[in-house]
Formats: structure tokens, C-alpha cells, sequence
């Protein structure tokens, strides 16, 4: 079995789940659509994408602290009082 976010977007692409199962058609048109939207929204720039991605990433893999320091670390702004509220609950 594939691992990753490639994994996903393969599996995505051919229309299956990991395990082989099929995804119904619905939860894919939904899938497609909202993704569509998403690239068509006007972007902040890279390094404004970078950072989001590594919040909403780094949050589920790497405690509060740190990451606010590896964020800091390599020039980017701190973790934010809302970022903190929604992934770190408080």
C-alpha cells in the first residue's frame, strides 16, 4: 500500500480508496469541485502558502512550542493566537 500525500492523489485521480475500495461518485464530484474553487483563488504568494501549509501540517505532528520556534527559526512569523486556538485548542 502507497503512502503520502501522492498516495492520496492517486488514489484520488483513479477514483479508489487505499484499500482498493471504490470512492462514490458523489463524494468525488464534491471533491473535484471544491478543489477547482481552490485553484482558481488568487494567492498570497509562495512563502505565505509555505508557512500555512507548515502550521496546518506541523500542527498534527509537532507540539506548539517547537514549531512556533522552528517557525521563527527560518524567518517565518510566529504561530498566531487563532492558529494556536484552532489546532492546539486554547
Amino acid at each position: 500500500m502507497n503512502t503520502g500525500a501522492d498516495a492520496v492523489d492517486q488514489a484520488i485521480a483513479q477514483g479508489v480508496d487505499l484499500d482498493g475500495s471504490p470512492i462514490p461518485a458523489p463524494m468525488l464530484e464534491l471533491y473535484r469541485k471544491v478543489m477547482d474553487l481552490e485553484a482558481g483563488r488568487q494567492r498570497s504568494g509562495v512563502k505565505n502558502s509555505m508557512r500555512s501549509r507548515i502550521v496546518r501540517i506541523g500542527a498534527k505532528h509537532i507540539d506548539r512550542e517547537q514549531l512556533d520556534q522552528m517557525l521563527t527559526e527560518a524567518g517565518f512569523a510566529p504561530l498566531k493566537d487563532k492558529e494556536i486556538a484552532f489546532y492546539y485548542g486554547g
